[in-house]
């Protein structure tokens, strides 16, 4: 009896990424933190860089367990920890309980970072799909916006019918059914078998290497990285721009649910979008300069509806980048290492972000118009001045795996 194809893996990816990413809390972030909290806003952006300070040092050895022990494992252990983490963030309004909870969930994100989109990739290329991977990783991309955009959304009602706590408890609803689906894919077969399979330390040695070593790779991985934290501001500060502009609090949820769903709008229409720009490298190019000049209008005025228009803006057009990068990333490496290599550049991107959260934390507690010019400001310079080439993104003819 012939075995049915890997490709049955991909609902249920998709359906584990849309589950682990229904962050119920997201709504009411900011409120959760600074009222039922009693964080200020510069602490925010701290405890979130101490958050992507421990993906960053999480990366690779997570990465390196999906290597040595199977990416459905670490999709599985990640959903559990992530259980684990939203039941400590809601037990006590104390600082070093959210540090202890933000570093718990770090290990939950990381063991999925990269283990889903390379489990994706060698999925299709058993059954001689991976010409689809772009298009896959792209829908990966849009179920976990949905996920957002649900929980989103539902999470308002939630923190207005049983107050603030209550949305980050829900979240655990969804990771553990993640972790149930997650138990239920298969391996390709053309992981290493056991008894061949190369030792933890080799496997950490040899992804490393070869991101050291493929300029293609540390060209995208950094390009996509700096963008991205430049990028990465509003997340935390699209509610105090709404606020400014007087917009009422049950509504912070449905723009940041607009927000996503033009990021999934984005995504969806990628092959249309690449047509009309002329390449991808054109759509890159040209997604980066109008979100700097989205979050340059949000510096100008304080009209709602221009507010509004402009985090949709940035949010559609700078963060939903990411899965074309990791795409023309996936065609240079080997299967063996995917996982791996996956990591190591999304460590770049989490150290990163390190880097810049704090200075944009630091700049807008003094003054949001002047986080959000340098914000635009540098989206646009680094946009023109990008070294990353058409050649440099398309589909290869042929993989370096076969």
């Amino acid at each position: 009896m012939t075995a049915p194809g890997y490709a049955a893996n991909l609902p249920k990816l998709y359906a584990i990424r849309l589950l682990f990413w229904m962050h119920f809390f997201s709504a009411v972030l900011v409120p959760f933190y600074t009222d039922w909290g009693g964080i200020t806003l510069q602490q925010v952006f701290l405890l979130n860089a101490w958050f992507f300070l421990c993906n960053f040092l999480f990366e690779v050895p997570t990465g390196t367990v999906a290597d040595f022990l199977g990416r459905k494992w670490s999709l599985t252990l990640g959903s559990a920890v992530a259980v684990l983490g939203v039941f400590l963030y809601a037990s006590a309004p104390r600082i070093e309980v959210f540090v202890a909870a933000e570093t718990i969930m770090a290990v939950a994100y990381t063991l999925h970072s990269g283990a889903d989109e390379a489990l994706a990739y060698d999925s299709l290329k058993a059954d001689g799909l991976q010409a689809l991977a772009a298009a896959v990783i792209g829908r990966m991309e849009a179920f976990k916006l949905g996920g957002i955009v649900t929980a989103t959304i539902l999470g308002g009602f939630v923190a207005a019918r049983f107050g603030l706590r209550a949305p980050m408890l829900a979240t655990a609803v969804p990771a553990a059914v993640a972790m149930v689906l997650a138990l239920t894919l298969r391996e390709p077969a053309q992981r290493p078998a056991v008894g061949e399979r190369r030792s933890y330390l080799q496997i950490l040695r040899e992804g490393g290497r070869r991101f050291a070593r493929h300029p293609v790779i540390r060209l995208l991985a950094v390009e996509a990285a700096i963008t991205n934290a430049l990028a990465w501001g509003i997340i935390w500060l699209f509610q105090p721009l709404l606020r400014r502009a007087l917009v009422p609090l049950q509504a912070f949820g449905v723009v940041h649910a607009l927000g996503c769903v033009a990021q999934i709008a984005f995504l969806a229409r990628i092959p249309s979008l690449e047509q009309w720009a002329g390449s991808r490298r054109r759509l890159i190019l040209l997604a980066t300069l109008a979100s700097g000049a989205a979050f340059l209008s949000l510096a100008a005025t304080t009209f709602w509806p221009i507010v509004v228009a402009g985090i949709v803006a940035g949010m559609a057009f700078s963060l939903p980048r990411i899965p074309l990068f990791n795409a023309a990333i996936n065609q240079h490496v080997d299967s063996s290492e995917r996982a791996t290599v996956l990591s190591f550049c999304s460590m770049v991107r989490t150290l990163a972000i390190v880097v810049m959260n704090p200075l944009t934390g630091l700049v807008a507690q003094r003054s949001l118009d002047a986080a959000l010019l340098m914000m635009g400001a540098s989206l646009i310079v680094l946009a023109l001045a990008s070294r990353v080439g058409d050649e440099h993104l398309a589909e290869l003819q042929h993989t370096r795996d076969g």
